[in-house]
């Protein structure tokens, strides 16, 4: 008999399939995990991990000036300061944050542009900017005929008057904030206020830090000037902190550490010695991971204050001069004939080492406002412009013609005039007799001088007839033999811009002449210093200097640092001629001011000090502001000059006056005798003190 079989549960047949099933998705995801960690596994790894190491550099306080005493001339005074740093920060999180910060903060929006208000309007109103573009234009643009920039313009264009005027004044401010923050560079300070900031906005800002990413309260500084406008010009400045690196210098600051929005010396002093003064900044190591969010800081170096400069300029010599240039300049503008009249420019130098003590100039300049004519800083003008000067060039001209063996000492001439055919008569002042080397210094013989340089140029000379060299490089030869004493070269200062003066360009022989008087090539105060230093000292041409030292920065900010650097006299060239010569220039020298007869001798004949030097008067035609009233034809002028040095027999000053269109006419108001004796008289007073 057959049993009934019991019929099989299909249960089973469907758990083995659904463990089979289970069995492969594990082995495939088994098999993709070990492909992703084998073949994929190390990159993962590195994309997980990666980081970027970026270095911040943050400014310190700029060096001091000071005076040959030690007295600060230029400091520094701090102030509160607030800052933004784009830490990488979406444009949606930096409006939060200014509108946060408005909140805080007064913000000054006079930079505010018309296009700075468009784009934040299209900011602010996203679907109505959107809302002005056609659906052509939009076809277009998924078409790729227009562009993104060709759209953005639209907007631009079709944001009207009226939905500007609807920006608030609060949201001005936050738009004054805004437009700074994303005018800086990433991971680098940029300066949102510190002009002004309140003890209170620095206090509640300092107190909201964690609610204002990326801003942080800091210390900000500006220049401070002991001595207020006192050589103002030739200390320079620095530029301020919305300025940033010059675009013509970008990449070599750059390429020397520099931030782009670093202040730096864009004039004179504060240019010239920029790497000295800024100092080394301190640095900080950020660490981003792969978001570009800070997650660790870490200190690299800490921050130097710049080194300080100490001048060689004595404050209160400068100051003392600088009262007397300006006081003389006023009264000679009383007299005839000054209508023009508008500077004046003094040197003081160590003929030995050649230091400049003080290097003065003043300037009348009217008021663009209120037309009132006042009294400017001028100091630059003693080295970058450059005047006709007269007969202080007259030592330089005996010495050349020695040199040239055109005259010997003890030469003599007869100080009748000069006259070259279809040319006016050309003499000295006043007939003078014969006259020997020394005499016509004295004297200030111009007849001597256009000896000298005939034969120099071995000219033939007759009365009234044409005049030819036979040297046709008498040009060459007396300007060389100039610029081996500094006049018509550079002198070599350390400050920028120096000017070398014009020599004129004609070859006519009656040039010549006017060259050997000082009235045809053009020369500076400084380089009138550097020459008459040369003659004080026997024959060597020092560079002046207005850096005595480089003093390294002291633990405190009131002490005196070490000294990082001497800045040593240095002879640029010593005159090749028999001191004979110079001792005869020397004494021709010590006859102008303490002889009778010597035309300084009414000013200096009573000098305690025992002075030596030599006047200048140069007739020249005007070339300054005031030019352009007169048309093509300027109307001609006198030039008055100076140098000296004292005491005579072992200098320790020398000196150069210029001052240039003193007056038209006849009468001489003696401004450069009056200021020179002066400035003498206070160098010697205050020494003594």
């Amino acid at each position: 008999m057959e049993k009934q079989k019991k019929k099989r549960s299909p249960t089973p047949l469907r758990l083995n399939l659904l463990f089979f099933s289970v069995f492969l998705l594990f082995s495939v995801l088994i098999l993709r995990l070990g492909f992703v960690q084998i073949v994929h596994g190390e990159n993962f790894k590195r994309d997980l991990e990666r980081r970027e190491d970026i270095t911040i550099s943050n400014p310190v306080p700029r060096g001091k000036i000071l005076d040959r005493d030690y007295r600060v001339i230029v400091g520094n005074v701090p102030k509160n300061a607030i800052t933004f740093t784009n830490e990488g920060f979406n444009q949606k999180e930096m409006l939060e944050t200014a509108e946060r910060l408005a909140q805080l903060i007064d913000k000054k929006t006079d930079k505010v542009t018309k296009r700075d208000k468009q784009d934040f309007w299209i900011l602010k109103h996203p679907k109505l900017a959107d809302g002005k573009i056609t659906k052509n234009e939009k076809a277009l643009y998924h078409a790729k005929k227009l562009s993104d920039k060709d759209i953005y313009q639209l907007k631009l264009d079709r944001i009207t008057g009226n939905e500007l005027k609807g920006i608030t004044a609060n949201e001005l401010e936050v738009l004054a904030i805004y437009r700074e923050f994303i005018s800086g560079y990433k991971f680098i300070a940029q300066m949102i206020k510190n002009e002004g900031v309140t003890e209170k906005e620095f206090a509640v800002v300092s107190e909201n830090l964690q609610s204002l990413p990326g801003v942080e309260t800091a210390t900000d500084w500006d220049r401070l000037y002991a001595f207020e406008t006192t050589l103002r010009s030739v200390l320079g400045k620095v530029t301020k902190s919305d300025e940033g690196l010059p675009a013509d210098q970008l990449d070599y600051f750059l390429a020397r550490g520099y931030s782009r929005n670093d202040r730096i010396g864009k004039s004179q002093l504060e240019m010239q010695y920029e790497e000295v003064l800024h100092g080394n900044k301190s640095k900080v190591k950020n660490i981003t991971d792969k978001t570009g969010n800070i997650i660790d800081s870490q200190p690299v170096t800490a921050g130097k204050r710049g080194k300080d400069l100490v001048l060689t300029i004595d404050m209160d010599l400068q100051m003392a001069v600088d009262k007397i240039v300006e006081k003389e300049l006023w009264l000679a503008k009383q007299s005839p004939g000054t209508m023009l009249t508008d500077r004046a420019y003094v040197v003081l130098m160590d003929p030995r080492t050649g230091e400049v003590l003080t290097m003065s100039g003043k300037k009348l300049v009217k008021d663009k406002v209120t037309g009132k004519v006042e009294m400017i800083d001028d100091a630059l003008g003693t080295f970058t412009t450059t005047y006709n000067v007269g007969s202080t060039v007259k030592g330089a001209t005996i010495l050349t013609g020695y040199k040239t063996g055109a005259i010997s000492p003890g030469t003599p001439f007869d100080d009748a005039g000069i006259k070259i055919k279809d040319t006016p008569i050309k003499k000295s002042y006043a007939y003078l007799g014969r006259l020997t080397d020394i005499d016509a210094l004295k004297k200030s013989s111009n007849v001597y001088m256009f000896h000298t340089a005939l034969n120099i140029g071995k000219a033939h000379y007759e009365y009234d007839q044409p005049l030819n060299f036979t040297n046709k490089k008498a040009f060459e030869t007396i300007r060389n033999s100039f610029s081996s004493f500094g006049l018509g070269s550079r002198t070599g200062i350390d400050l920028p811009n120096e000017q070398s003066g014009f020599k004129g360009q004609s070859r006519l022989p009656g040039f010549l002449l006017d060259l050997v008087i000082g009235q045809y090539d053009t020369y500076s105060t400084m380089q009138l210093a550097q020459y008459v230093s040369t003659i004080a000292n026997g024959g060597y041409r020092m560079q002046p200097h207005v850096v005595k030292q480089i003093l390294a920065p002291a633990a405190e900010t009131d002490e005196i640092g070490p000294v990082a650097q001497e800045i040593n006299p240095t002879v640029l060239n010593s005159i090749d001629m028999k001191s004979d010569w110079m001792n005869r220039v020397q004494i021709g020298f010590k006859k102008v001011m303490q002889e009778p007869g010597g035309t300084a001798y009414k000013f200096f004949g009573d000098a305690p000090y025992s002075p030596a030097g030599k006047t200048g008067t140069a007739e020249a035609f005007y070339d300054g502001p005031l030019r352009s009233n007169y048309g093509k034809e300027p109307p001609p002028v006198t030039n008055l000059s100076l140098v000296s040095y004292a005491p005579s027999s072992n200098p320790e000053v020398a000196m150069a006056v210029l001052v240039p269109w003193a007056y038209q006419g006849e009468v001489d108001n003696k401004a450069s005798l009056r200021i020179g004796r002066k400035v003498l008289d206070t160098y010697f007073k205050l020494k003594n003190k």
